[in-house]
Order: C-alpha cells, then structure tokens, then sequence
C-alpha cells in the first residue's frame, strides 16, 4: 500500500466497528489469507485494489470465502 502512504513498518489502527465502504483501506480475508486493500463496490461485483503497481485487482466472486476484518483508522508512521 505504499501508494497510499502506508508503508513497511508502518503500525495500522483497525476499527472492527466501521461499517466498510466504497473507497475505504480494509484489513480483509480472502480463502483464508489477509490483504491490506482499498474497497471498491461496483455494480458488477466488489474489488480489492492495491495501492502498489506490482499487484493487481482482486475482483471478490461468490466462490471466495471473504470478510472484511476491520476499517482502517489511522496510519501510524515510524520515525525513520
């Protein structure tokens, strides 16, 4: 995600209680993995999309076992 700031090392606040929405960073569970990925809802389906141009999109199918785990809330950088 370092395209959208967050970098290695970097500690994420998680809200749990954030309802997820279009646009927003999620922690997420995909077949099992978690992933770091910003939401994207559209009318064919819900996207994962990285922030890092070596990654690509994940669209989200009904074969895929998926939770959203928590909303990020804030960034915390270590000072370098």
């Amino acid at each position: 995600m370092k395209d959208a700031g967050i970098q290695d090392g970097d500690l994420l606040v998680i809200d749990k209680a954030q309802e997820p929405k279009d646009g927003c960073v999620a922690v997420c569970a995909i077949d099992g993995e978690f992933t770091l990925k910003r939401l994207v809802v559209e009318k064919d389906g819900i996207y994962l999309m990285p922030a890092n141009a070596e990654f690509k999109p994940i669209k989200i199918t009904e074969e895929n076992d998926f939770l959203v785990w928590g909303v990020v809330a804030y960034v915390v950088h270590k000072v370098r």
